[in-house]
């Protein structure tokens, strides 16, 4: 039987139909984390790879089921517009949440790194939603399926507007200023 790891990255090579580039990102206490950047087209895919190792828990749980739980991988597609010098070490940082921060990404889950997610970048954060693009992989029972969330980036502005409105308010705001949010260089919209 494979890793979880060899499988996500199998699995994500056979959606995208290319190889991708390899970047390993290490934390203290932490396996490593990689992220993968795939060129398609003109945009640019990453995808984890590492936060699925292990089902995520809530810290509180001081007997957590080592083969049951959620589990999930973070997808970003961007438009290859401009260098995105940094990104992977902003996701990365997303993907080892779990391990460090005891976090459960899921679907509506705001991350705030306070800092650009990548050089020049006005987002700071990232909004998670389901990735149509990337079906869940089923693992061998009982073990959960690992999902595949996508991390828009987003500005504080719209982090604010996330915890004061909902992620569903945002992306109606998105809608009526016609945002592209695949665009690193999009102006944040003020809902």
């Amino acid at each position: 039987m494979s890793s979880v790891s060899d499988r996500v990255i199998a699995h994500v090579s056979a959606v995208v139909g290319s190889e991708p580039q390899r970047a390993s990102v290490t934390f203290l206490g932490v396996e490593p984390i990689d992220v993968l950047r795939f060129a398609d087209g003109d945009r640019v895919v990453y995808v984890t790879v590492g936060c699925a190792r292990h089902p995520m828990h809530d810290p509180a749980d001081f007997a957590p089921d080592p083969v049951r739980g959620p589990r999930a991988e973070v997808t970003v597609t961007l438009r290859a517009s401009m260098p995105l010098s940094g990104l992977h070490k902003s996701l990365a940082m997303l993907a080892a949440a779990p391990a460090v921060e005891g976090l459960i990404l899921a679907e509506d889950s705001l991350i705030d790194l306070q800092e650009p997610l990548w050089a020049g970048a006005i987002c700071s954060a990232f909004l998670l939603t389901g990735d149509d693009r990337f079906a869940d992989l089923p693992l061998d029972a009982p073990a959960d399926p690992v999902r595949f969330l996508r991390a828009v980036p987003i500005t504080a502005n719209e982090a604010a507007w996330v915890r004061l409105k909902g992620a569903d308010e945002l992306r109606a705001a998105w809608a009526e200023a016609g945002t592209d949010v695949t665009d690193p260089g999009r102006a944040a919209v003020s809902p």
